[in-house]
C-alpha cells in the first residue's frame, strides 16, 4: 500500500471513530491546492536539464500551511500528497497553529554540484513565490535539502517580496534560524520516547535501542539516548549497518562516518547485514529513514517491544496489524517526529517577533509541547478505546474539523 493510500486509510478510520459528517470528511481529505512546475536549469557544462517540482498545500483551517521540501528521485504527486496530509494532522496533534503542506523536486542531489543545486532551488522558488508566504505557506528543509537550501529560497523570495525571514524555517542561524533546530526532530523523538516509556514505568536508562537510519534524525536521537543512559546496540544507513551488544559509542561513530563516509568497519562495532537491523532484538526500535520499511514480509520477525516512528510512514498498515497482534507498542509518526515542525514554529515566532530565544528555552518548550501532546493522545485513546496511532489521528483530525466548522463550513 503506497503512502497516500495508507494515510487516507488512517484518516478515514479516525473520521469514522469521530463520527464526522461525510461532507466535512471529504472536504478535509481533498488538498487545498496542488502545484506542479517545470524547473529547467543550465548545468555546469552548459547543457540544459529539466526537473519537475511539486508543492501540495493540504489545509489552512488552523493557520498557514507548513511542510518540508525534499530533493529525492522518488518524489512524485502521491508521495507529496500523503506527506502534506500527514503534516496537517501532525501540526494539529502538537497543537501548533499551522496547516499542512509538502513539496519536492524529483532529482538526485548528490548528482548535482552546489551551483546546480542553487540554480535549481532559485528556479523552483521563482515558480512558487506567489503561492507561499509568511502567513500562507512556510517551507522547511526535508530529505535532500538543508539550511543552505532554505537560505537560497529566502533570498530568492525576498527579491520579489522584500526581506521576509519568516517565509521559510530551518534557515542558517545567521539568517534568522533558531538555535536547536538542527537537533529538533531527533530531540523530539527522544522526548516522545521518554513520555511513552514513562507510561510503563520505564526510562531510556538501561534499555536497548536499534536505530534504522543514521542521518540527521537518527544520529541526534542516538546521541541523546546515549546521554540518557540508553544503549544503542545497532544502527544502519544506506552505507551499511553496525552493532555492539554493549552499546555503540555514538560520538565516535559519528566521527567515523564523517571521516570515511560509511558506518562500516567502525572500530567499536561489528558489521552486520542491514536487512537484520529491523528484526534485531531490542527494547525500542526507531525507524528513521524511508517509509514502508516495516511490511507484512518482516513484521512477524520484529523482536522490539516498542517502535517509535521517527520516519514518515515507516509501517505499512498490514505490518501495523501484525505488530499490534504481537503486542508491540507503536508510537506513530504524526506525533513521534513532530519535534522538527514544532521548533520550526518556534523559529517562525522568533522571526515575526524579531526576538531570538536561547537554546535552553527552545529545548524546554519542545519538551513541554511533546509531553503535553502525548497526554492528549492518551486521553483520546481512553475516550475512543483505540491504539496510539488512532489516538493521534483522532486528536489531529478532530482539531482540524473543529477549526473548519468554526470558520463557517456548512455541513
Amino acid at each position: 500500500m503506497n503512502a497516500l493510500a495508507a494515510t487516507s486509510r488512517n484518516f478515514k478510520n479516525a473520521a469514522r471513530i469521530l463520527g464526522l459528517d461525510a461532507k466535512i470528511e471529504r472536504s478535509l481529505l481533498i488538498p487545498f491546492r496542488e502545484i506542479k512546475v517545470e524547473c529547467t536549469i543550465p548545468k555546469d557544462d552548459g547543457s540544459l536539464v529539466s526537473y519537475v517540482g511539486f508543492r501540495v498545500q493540504h489545509d489552512n483551517a488552523r493557520g498557514p500551511m507548513k511542510g518540508g521540501i525534499r530533493y529525492h528521485p522518488e518524489v512524485d504527486p502521491d508521495e507529496v500528497n500523503a506527506l502534506a496530509q500527514l503534516m496537517t494532522w501532525k501540526t494539529a496533534v502538537v497543537d501548533i497553529p499551522y496547516g499542512g503542506a509538502k513539496g519536492g523536486i524529483g532529482c538526485t542531489p548528490r548528482d548535482l554540484s552546489l551551483s546546480e543545486l542553487e540554480r535549481l532551488t532559485r528556479v523552483f522558488a521563482q515558480k512558487i513565490h506567489d503561492l507561499i508566504g509568511t502567513h500562507t505557506d512556510v517551507p522547511a528543509p526535508d530529505m535532500g535539502t538543508n539550511a543552505q537550501t532554505m537560505a537560497w529560497m529566502l533570498d530568492e523570495y525576498s527579491k520579489f517580496h522584500g526581506h521576509s525571514p519568516a517565509v521559510v524555517t530551518g534557515k542558517p542561524i545567521d539568517l534568522g534560524g533558531s538555535l536547536g533546530r538542527e537537533a529538533a526532530t531527533g530531540r523530539g523523538v527522544v522526548f516522545a520516547t521518554e513520555a511513552l516509556l514513562a507510561e510503563y514505568g520505564k526510562s531510556c536508562k538501561g534499555l536497548t535501542f536499534v536505530i534504522q537510519g543514521f542521518g540527521n534524525v537518527g544520529s541526534w536521537a542516538a546521541r541523546l539516548i546515549r546521554e540518557r543512559g540508553g544503549k544503542v546496540i545497532a544502527v544502519s544507513d544506506i552505507t551499511g549497518a553496525v552493532k555492539n551488544p554493549n552499546g555503540l559509542d555514538i560520538d565516535e561513530l559519528v566521527k567515523h562516518k564523517e571521516s570515511t563516509g560509511s558506518l562500516l568497519n567502525f572500530n567499536g562495532a561489528d558489521n552486520m547485514d542491514p536487512n537484520e537491523v529491523l528484526i534485531h532484538e531490542c527494547d525500542v526500535l526507531i525507524p528513521s529513514a524511508l517509509g514502508g520499511v516495516l511490511n507484512r514480509e518482516n513484521a512477524s520477525s520484529v523482536r522490539a517491544k516498542f517502535i517509535v516512528e521517527a520516519a514518515n510512514h515507516p509501517t505499512d498498515p498490514e505490518a501495523d496489524e501484525i505488530l499490534s497482534k504481537k503486542g508491540v507498542i507503536i508510537l506513530p509518526d504524526i506525533y513521534a517526529n513532530a519535534g522538527g515542525v514544532t521548533v520550526s514554529y518556534f523559529e517562525w515566532v522568533q522571526n515575526i517577533q524579531g526576538f531570538m530565544w536561547d537554546e535552553e528555552k527552545v529545548n524546554n518548550e519542545l519538551q513541554r509541547y511533546m509531553t503535553q501532546a502525548f497526554h492528549n493522545i492518551k486521553n483520546m485513546c481512553k475516550t475512543y478505546d483505540c491504539n496510539l496511532r488512532m489516538g493521534a489521528f483522532t486528536l489531529g483530525v478532530n482539531r482540524v474539523a473543529r477549526a473548519t466548522n468554526l470558520r463557517g463550513y456548512e455541513a
